[in-house]
């Protein structure tokens, strides 16, 4: 018997990291640990894809501060650097005001009104960020997240020959060697669509399979999508064009932001904006629950309208009731005048 593969009353607010949940770039606990120079860095990586265009290469700008990073722990102000470190440093992670308690707020909004009870609705979060997956699964809102997307590096590469080998040493000292994963500005919608279509929780659905919109695990309007600026207006895009919401915050000391922001506004890229306030009471925090209660409600409406539309009427006698029938005499009597 056919049947669907989700009952889709799953909401998801999907979250880039640096500017929107945090004011500053995530790798600033990683720098001052190591004591260097955060400016110096970000300035060498912006100006790799140039340098090296001289020489005849082309670099992806995406990778320029991975490999830039793995060049300082090859050339030694990064030495030792490996993974547990990075979750360490994620410990320092300062985030916005309101954060982590809003996340587990926002799984509470689902939950105001009995009727997004009695349809089970419910709230994920998901983290897509450009920046490394080591440390925002080491920060406080960890905890509070359904799912990660971000860059990670590989300790100790795999040498050749592994394949013939029984057994693999481990080195306990291993420091990160190589890319293992990369999250840019367009493969952020790549992680939208692993959770559309429920590739994070069904590793056997593939997410270029071809899926009816009916069978998707989040379809796109239960999605909204909140990040800080222009380098997600693909993200944006994918959601808002598939009926869910888009939203940008910005820092509330930064006019240069709200200036961004309003033209993200303007040009139709967002639904709309505010500062990245995560307190209750906040414009931020209020739009978030009001928009979640809109989603919730159509889903509401969509199911019962569902159940209507599937559920016949049941049987009834051919005969009339005794209630039926005292019910047509009195339609047939002759109305009485009467008088004001």
């Amino acid at each position: 018997m056919a049947t669907t593969l989700f009952t889709q009353n799953t909401i998801a607010c999907i979250w880039d990291f640096d500017k929107t949940l945090i004011p500053d770039y995530m790798q600033t606990p990683l720098f001052r640990r190591y004591g260097i120079d955060e400016a110096t860095f970000w300035e060498e990586t912006n100006k790799l894809a140039g340098h090296y265009r001289t020489r005849g290469y082309h670099l992806s700008p995406e990778i320029a501060y991975l490999n830039h990073l793995l060049t300082y722990v090859l050339a030694g102000p990064l030495e030792g650097l490996n993974n547990k470190i990075l979750a360490d440093c994620g410990a320092d992670i300062v985030f916005y005001p309101g954060l982590p308690d809003f996340f587990r707020q926002v799984k509470d909004f689902v939950r105001e009104r009995p009727e997004y009870v009695k349809h089970e609705i419910s709230v994920e979060h998901y983290i897509v960020s450009t920046g490394i997956a080591p440390m925002i699964r080491g920060s406080a809102i960890a905890p509070e997240v359904d799912g990660i997307w971000a860059c990670e590096f590989v300790e100790n590469p795999l040498q050749p020959g592994f394949l013939k080998q029984n057994e693999l040493t481990i080195d306990a000292s291993a420091e990160i060697a190589q890319i293992g994963m990369v999250i840019d500005n367009t493969t952020k919608t790549r992680a939208i669509f692993e959770i559309n279509k429920g590739t994070n929780k069904n590793p056997a659905i593939d997410v270029n399979s071809k899926m009816e919109t009916e069978d998707r695990r989040i379809p796109i309007p239960n999605m909204i999508y909140i990040a800080d600026g222009p380098s997600d207006v693909p993200s944006f895009s994918v959601v808002k064009n598939g009926g869910g919401r888009a939203y940008a915050v910005y820092n509330p000391d930064k006019p240069a932001e709200f200036a961004q922001n309003d033209r993200l506004l303007q040009s139709g890229r967002i639904h709309g904006y505010g500062p990245a306030d995560y307190r209750p009471g906040s414009s931020t925090a209020q739009w978030l629950r009001l928009h979640l209660h809109q989603i919730c409600d159509r889903i509401v409406a969509d199911r019962e309208a569902a159940v209507a539309s599937k559920a016949t009427k049941p049987p009834r006698h051919l005969n009339a009731t005794p209630e039926e029938e005292a019910a047509k005499r009195a339609a047939k009597l002759p109305k009485q005048a009467s008088f004001l």
